[in-house]
């Protein structure tokens, strides 16, 4: 999947967001965006890297502890 192909499907998911609204103002949009699309991008990278830390942080560009921290406050490990 190409980076045009995941930019257009967020872009599209915002685009109904903002339908469903009908018009009231959204809030914290940012840190939704965040959440919503962290944890699923967690659990590909560490499938992929077949559970792997050491190997998903690098895919990631990230210390291995800040993905572990962020594993933890997903639930994805204890």
């Amino acid at each position: 999947m190409s980076k045009k192909l995941i930019e257009d499907c967020v872009r599209g998911s915002l685009e109904g967001y903002f339908k469903d609204l009908r018009g009231t103002e959204p809030d914290g949009m940012y840190d939704m965006m965040v959440r919503v699309m962290e944890k699923p991008l967690l659990e590909v990278v560490m499938a992929r890297a077949e559970n792997n830390q050491s190997r998903a942080a690098q895919w990631l560009g990230m210390n291995r502890n800040t993905l572990r921290k962020k594993l933890v406050e997903h639930r994805l490990i204890k």
